[in-house]
């Protein structure tokens, strides 16, 4: 076979080796008249260095084209030059039009208070203003077994899951602020940056989010997942309960390339949430007094929250003991459990703080703890903080003197983090030290057991668990 100076090793079929071999033989006499095959190496590599900058500099000169130009595959090429050999990436003009459907494995929950089932679903390819995420690792969280109970009512069949870091894949058009590549994770509260609420310094909640929204589909009102034939709803914009996952680029960041994934991906939801309801929504002050309902993940996590502020006393109260070790370990001064006590717990940490005190967290999700919560507060001036997620179609029911004695009563998702803005700094934070992660995370599982991830959970055994792909 001639000669080339240019041999792309992309694996060929047959055929198009046969074509390769003929075309060779046909050009024999070009390359004679051109003289010789010195003379054609240089006109190929020639050639091939004007549609490199053809393809880098030209197209992305213009708007229209530049989102082509931007995402062309790369093929893996070698170059050689007489005895040297080496290797480089050559662009070719295969552009966001050919984005594949993927197959892979992913837990999907045909219904309520059934095991998640490992299925091949397939994912289709990034819309316009969408991005296809590699998941590297996921969290479990109780919001997540909220909906396999029934407590938080969505759509069925559906991969839940919004707790995770991954590697964008591939990017629809429109996307300019994330490219194949970058480390990223997902967002279930996301920052258009162009609505009231993103525009706004009193909140987080944009306005494109779709907590609580029935829908469980992208934004055209169409899923990007199917398995056996039938749509899967997406959760809460995020679903990464699978290895791949789409979201819309508002609902995505890039962070540090070197985070590990397997522990920031508590950024994604638990600890941001604990630890921003402290700092950014009660705006815990140095040498007060808190009380955190609820020891999970988000519960310790607001722990912490409240030990950086620098709040003098923080009383941890969960009816499971086995907790306290870990609670103390993270900044707890003292730890309570309500089965100890015939009087309300309320009345219990009144008597301990006199008036009541400062800050209350309530990290659970149940009426009855919002309630204590609340009335567990500083009569006159204790700001009382609802961070677990509310039962669904559930009314509460409460004396409307202890707001009118002057308590303030708040709500906090996502901890107030406006979260492109945020995430980012907080991965940046916890690559510095600043805070660790480690002692939430007590089980780290391969993604094929998320079911004994769950019933870890329910059994009050784990704080966080890990799910690895």
């Amino acid at each position: 076979m001639a000669w080339s100076p240019l041999k792309l090793w992309d694996e060929q079929t047959p055929q198009r080796k046969r074509r390769t071999e003929c075309g060779s033989r046909d050009m024999n006499k070009v390359r004679r008249d051109l003289g010789g095959k010195k003379t054609w190496a240089y006109i190929q590599l020639l050639w091939y260095w004007l549609w490199f900058l053809f393809t880098c500099f030209f197209l992305s000169s213009f708007p229209c084209t530049q989102e082509m130009s931007r995402n062309f595959a790369c093929r893996n090429v070698r170059i050689c030059l007489g005895v040297v050999t080496f290797p480089v990436q050559v662009p070719f003009p295969f552009p966001l039009l050919f984005l594949q459907v993927i197959k892979c494995k992913a837990a999907v929950l045909w219904e309520a208070n059934k095991p998640f089932s490992i299925e091949e679903v397939e994912v289709a390819p990034p819309k316009a203003h969408e991005v296809r995420i590699k998941i590297l690792a996921t969290g479990i969280c109780r919001s997540d077994d909220h909906v396999v109970t029934g407590g938080l009512v969505m759509p069925f069949p559906i991969i839940l899951g919004h707790e995770a870091a991954g590697v964008v894949e591939s990017v629809g058009e429109g996307v300019t602020s994330l490219k194949p590549g970058d480390k990223v994770i997902p967002l279930f509260i996301p920052q258009c940056g162009e609505c009231s609420a993103c525009l706004s310094s009193k909140g987080n909640m944009c306005i494109k989010n779709d907590i609580g929204s029935a829908a469980g589909l992208m934004a055209d009102g169409t899923s990007r997942f199917t398995c056996k034939g039938k749509p899967i709803h997406h959760f809460i914009g995020t679903s990464t309960f699978t290895e791949y996952t789409v979201v819309h680029d508002t609902a995505a960041v890039k962070i540090d390339s070197a985070a590990p994934p397997e522990k920031i991906c508590l950024i994604g939801c638990g600890f941001s949430t604990g630890y921003g309801a402290a700092l950014q929504t009660a705006k815990v002050e140095a040498g007060s007094t808190c009380a955190v309902f609820g020891l999970g993940g988000v519960g310790l996590s607001v722990i912490m929250g409240c030990k950086a502020a620098g709040a003098s006393r923080i009383i941890a109260v969960d009816i499971n003991s086995d907790k306290f070790a870990k609670a103390k370990e993270l900044g707890a001064t003292d730890c309570i459990n309500p089965k100890d006590y015939k009087e309300p717990i309320h009345k219990v940490l009144i008597g301990m703080t006199g008036y009541g005190v400062d800050y209350s967290f309530e990290v659970i999700g149940r009426i009855e703890t919002m309630v204590a919560a609340l009335a567990s507060c500083h009569y006159n001036y204790g700001v009382s903080v609802i961070v677990g997620v509310p039962p669904a179609a559930q009314n509460i029911t409460f004396d409307p003197m202890l707001l009118f004695s002057g308590r303030t009563w708040k709500g906090s998702v996502f901890g107030g983090w406006k979260s492109k803005d945020s995430v980012p700094k907080l991965v940046a934070d916890y690559m510095k030290k600043k805070f660790v992660l480690d002692p939430l995370i007590t089980h780290t599982l391969p993604f094929s057991k998320i079911n004994e991830g769950f019933d870890l959970l329910r059994a009050g055994k784990s704080i966080r668990s890990v799910l690895t792909f």
